[in-house]
């Protein structure tokens, strides 16, 4: 729901500039795999590539990358790149920025205490014109009133492994149909899940077709649920991973728990 202001912005298919390759780059942020890029993998599969990325997992080519698996947004990246080539920023770029950095962490929760550096940029944003209320305001409103009833149907699911340290959840194909698809909010699920006491990781499983499922892993203070992903074909941050696997909600729990 935050990004539909967005939206007008996004095409579904590659518009050619210019017929000369050799003057075209493709600037790819926040994620380095080209299998993400969807059906668009093939019509820019020529192209001369520049990644801007920030995760643990990224592997590409360092010669034609910026690859800063210490910053906590991809954002904070484009920033100091916009600063060095722009100069100061503009009360919208300003408040696109704030907004990338904002949920890329918690809208600052997820970051430790070696952080100052982000404040400091966050600061910078704020001071040319990003307001922090607002943008809060921004991320967590506007969700469709179903997606209470469904993240306590979700609740009512999650199960706890490993005296608790371990919390799984997931959500079938039937509560998506009954429920909606619109807005599911995980990240509600995650906080409340994060917050029960003991508690070191949250997994959350969604069944999207009858033979894959999504999943997202989400930990604190030095689970490293990153190399979990890994084992599903997945990736990401150290505390905030992801993937999108073969198989059942069924089939995938021992396997997770295996790995764990």
């Amino acid at each position: 729901t935050e990004t539909k202001k967005y939206e007008k912005f996004f095409k579904n298919q590659f518009v050619r500039q210019t017929n000369k390759l050799e003057d075209t780059c493709l600037i790819i942020v926040d994620f380095s795999e080209s299998f993400r890029l969807g059906d668009m993998e093939s019509q820019v599969e020529h192209l001369d590539k520049f990644i801007i990325d920030h995760h643990k997992t990224a592997q590409v080519d360092e010669n034609h990358s910026i690859i800063d698996s210490t910053a906590p947004a991809a954002a904070s990246i484009v920033q100091l790149l916009c600063e060095n080539i722009i100069g100061k920023l503009d009360k919208e770029l300003a408040e696109i920025l704030f907004f990338g950095l904002s949920t890329d962490t918690g809208f600052f929760k997820f970051l430790d205490n070696n952080s100052s550096d982000i404040f400091l940029l966050a600061s910078r944003l704020v001071e040319a014109g990003a307001n922090p209320r607002k943008t809060y305001d921004f991320i967590t409103s506007g969700k469709p009133f179903i997606t209470r009833k469904l993240l306590g149907k979700t609740l009512d699911k999650a199960e706890t492994f490993f005296e608790g340290k371990l919390i799984i959840a997931s959500e079938t194909m039937e509560d998506t149909h009954n429920f909606g698809a619109e807005g599911r909010d995980s990240d509600a699920l995650y906080s409340l899940l994060l917050a029960v006491k003991n508690v070191e990781a949250v997994v959350f499983i969604r069944q999207e077709t009858d033979k894959t499922c999504t999943i997202g892993f989400r930990s604190r203070d030095d689970v490293d649920v990153s190399t979990v992903a890994s084992c599903f074909g997945g990736g990401g941050h150290k505390n905030a991973s992801g993937a999108c696997t073969s198989g059942t909600i069924e089939t995938l729990i021992p396997k997770i728990k295996q790995e764990f």
